[in-house]
């Protein structure tokens, strides 16, 4: 049985989820939520797909997961990738995991959005600026970290990988740098190289061209 996944291109979240369904193996498919358009806090979205009016969403047959992190282990319990070969490394990726969704993903998230899909005259200049100083300083502590590392956790690509870079391959200009943080620019490309990488927007349906910006 294909496993969905409810999702569109722009969301970093929803990339998590995707990348680790594409570079486990398992046969899956997106379903494209028009998030922008209204859809996930609609009356149908909130009681048929997800309550939380988020995605991603993950259905394997009977099981319905919402939650990126959630997501990422489920895959990791279903095809043992990903998820580290000691309880060391399982603890060690389960703290980056929880580093990314509080200090780098949300916050990338929200000033990606400020910048990118308000109009110019609605962003709130104060806000991002504050965003964008403590963006800079988990760039701090996430390049630091990869000083002499290929990956962030183990010998391989982890969750602590596919969680931490999601919001780090879009275009959109929104403070993030690559060439200025050189370990995370190598780390960046290790992922990019690893057999079955994709994109963001070749990986899910939905582009801000579709919406004519």
């Amino acid at each position: 049985m294909t496993i969905k996944l409810y999702c569109f291109g722009e969301s970093g979240n929803a990339y998590k989820a995707a990348l680790a369904l594409e570079l486990s193996g398992l046969e899956w498919e997106p379903v494209y939520v028009d998030f922008f358009g209204g859809e996930a806090r609609s009356e149908a979205y909130l009681t048929n797909v997800n309550e939380m009016g988020e995605v991603p969403v993950l259905v394997d047959g009977d099981v319905k997961l919402t939650q990126s992190g959630v997501i990422q282990q489920y895959i990791s319990d279903k095809t043992g990738k990903f998820g580290g070969n000691t309880d060391a490394e399982r603890y060690e990726i389960l703290r980056w995991v929880l580093f990314d969704n509080h200090k780098l993903s949300s916050q990338n998230g929200v000033t990606r959005f400020l910048l990118n899909f308000l109009p110019e005259d609605k962003r709130p200049a104060q806000a991002i600026g504050f965003l964008q100083g403590r963006l800079q300083a988990a760039y701090k502590v996430l390049n630091t970290h990869l000083e002499g590392r290929d990956w962030i956790v183990g010998d391989g690509l982890t969750n602590a990988d596919i969680s931490c870079c999601g919001y780090l391959f879009y275009p959109e200009p929104y403070g993030f740098v690559r060439a200025d943080w050189p370990n995370i620019d190598c780390w960046l490309s290790n992922i990019e190289n690893t057999p079955g990488w994709k994109h963001p927007y070749d990986l899910m349906p939905g582009h801000p061209s579709d919406r004519g910006l």
